[in-house]
């Protein structure tokens, strides 16, 4: 074994001809790839289409055929027009309701939390709403999205902590008590921007928009752009900020 390393340490340092020699072969193998000229070029053009093709084939049958049937099995109802890509990974039991016109993109998590002493816990997205790859939504109550709407990826929404303040309920496993849950509403053409974070018992209103990686912990009036943790008004989309409502300036 030594003996190895001791060449293997000499090849990677190309100490003498020999060894050099070896080095700069090796580094020609490594580097070496199929030559794509002006004769060859439209060749692989016409194989990656048919790559593409092939791929985008398997992904439509594999979805038309399981991942969606699937997905339509543990929903209450869902509209015309929707379009989905890969199979959401839905833990616990409630009701997922789909308006028209909704896409999932990528995949979303959908989390329902069961121990709250709370019944049916329901996921609601209006019509035409987009969701984005790897958004999670974490419900034991109530969690209700507008139409319109688009949900970038990586944002998390949740009308409870997940676990109890105190930290002996916690060390018991202790799911969130029921007081602690509080259900997240948002309106109409909001859009909310990658790795935001909605907190519980938050009411966002229509055609807000919620900056990336901002994180809401209280209620956000209409015609507004929010940013920051925790998400404060930066802009407003209607009128001066002078002239908004009391809660407007409020939130500032």
């Amino acid at each position: 074994m030594m003996i190895l390393m001791n060449l293997f340490v000499k090849v990677k340092r190309g100490e003498g001809p020999v060894f050099r020699l070896i080095k700069q072969s090796a580094r020609r193998i490594l580097q070496f790839h199929i030559p794509v000229t002006g004769t060859t070029k439209p060749i692989f053009r016409t194989l990656y289409g048919a790559h593409v093709l092939i791929r985008e084939g398997w992904n439509w049958l594999v979805r038309f055929f399981w991942y969606e049937p699937l997905f339509r099995s543990q929903c209450q109802s869902i509209g015309t027009r929707f379009r989905m890509e890969l199979l959401p990974y839905i833990v616990g039991t409630g009701r997922i309701t789909l308006g028209s016109g909704v896409r999932l993109s990528g995949k979303a998590s959908m989390v329902f939390s069961n121990r709250n002493g709370l019944i049916d816990p329901e996921l609601s997205i209006g019509d035409d709403s987009f969701v984005g790859h790897g958004c999670n939504f974490s419900v034991a109550s109530s969690v209700q999205i507008g139409s319109h709407c688009l949900i970038a990826g990586g944002a998390q929404i949740q009308d409870h902590d997940g676990h109890p303040l105190d930290a002996a309920r916690r060390s018991a496993g202790e799911p969130s008590p029921a007081e602690a849950v509080r259900p997240v509403v948002i309106g109409n053409h909001v859009w909310i921007g990658a790795g935001a974070v909605i907190l519980k018992g938050v009411t966002i209103g229509d055609r807000v928009v919620v900056g990336a990686r901002a994180v809401v912990t209280r209620d956000v009036p209409p015609d507004v752009v929010v940013t920051g943790n925790p998400a404060r008004i930066v802009k407003h989309l209607a009128m001066p900020l002078v002239d908004a409502p009391d809660a407007v300036r409020a939130f500032a």
